[in-house]
């Protein structure tokens, strides 16, 4: 089975990192920066004001920066009967969707990660807040990754199901939201665990969510 997850995974990042519609990787790094660029000149000067709030805007810029790619990350392999393909393979739609679900977080996790050392340059934000705010999305862009792809699953196929899936996505990761921006206040780690487990719940959700969803448009 590994022997066919791998070119799989591979297959995925390169539709992630490399284009498409949505620019690959590279627009939901240039968004993410771009709001780090904006939010100073929408809230004045003040650095002391810029550092309390720094925190919680890198995370509002995660999440939108993570609903950028969702009209690519299941409906193109509906249309395209990719998934048709790999069921004759022996691959369920559970299996493919986890695997698109560390695809879509290699994609822009990791890369957000390092676009926050400038965006909190940026916006006044101190080493110790810096390394509070890396924790926190490591810990929550895998749930946002795992309810990107599930929300894109339920919306493949429908009219105007990006924004649809936008609009799902946005209420659904409060907690991940919460919780993280919550780990910038004083005890930070129950934060930080809090969000972690609100992602390990969306990961455990996200194939089976997901899967039965691809089914339902498959039928």
């Amino acid at each position: 089975m590994s022997g066919r997850l791998l070119p799989l995974l591979k297959r995925d990042m390169a539709r992630l990192l490399l284009g498409g519609r949505g620019g690959g990787a590279v627009m939901p790094v240039l968004f993410f920066l771009t709001v780090a660029m904006l939010y100073p000149f929408a809230v004045g000067p003040d650095a002391r004001l810029l550092a309390r709030t720094g925190g919680g805007v890198i995370w509002i810029a995660a999440l939108l920066a993570a609903i950028l790619p969702l009209d690519r990350l299941v409906e193109p392999d509906i249309e395209g009967g990719q998934f048709d393909q790999w069921a004759l393979r022996g691959m369920s739609e559970e299996i493919v969707i986890a695997v698109r679900v560390l695809a879509h977080w290699l994609s822009f996790g990791p890369p957000l990660m390092l676009a926050a050392l400038p965006a909190a340059a940026l916006l006044g934000i101190d080493e110790p807040t810096l390394r509070t705010v890396e924790l926190g999305l490591l810990a929550g862009t895998p749930g946002l990754a795992a309810l990107g792809v599930t929300v894109a699953a339920l919306t493949a196929g429908l009219r105007g199901g990006a924004a649809l899936g936008g609009l799902l996505v946005i209420p659904l990761a409060v907690p991940v939201l919460i919780f993280g921006a919550g780990s910038l206040d004083s005890g930070g780690d129950s934060g930080l665990a809090l969000a972690a487990a609100a992602s390990l719940v969306l990961l455990a959700i996200a194939p089976f969510a997901g899967g039965a969803a691809v089914r339902s448009a498959r039928s």
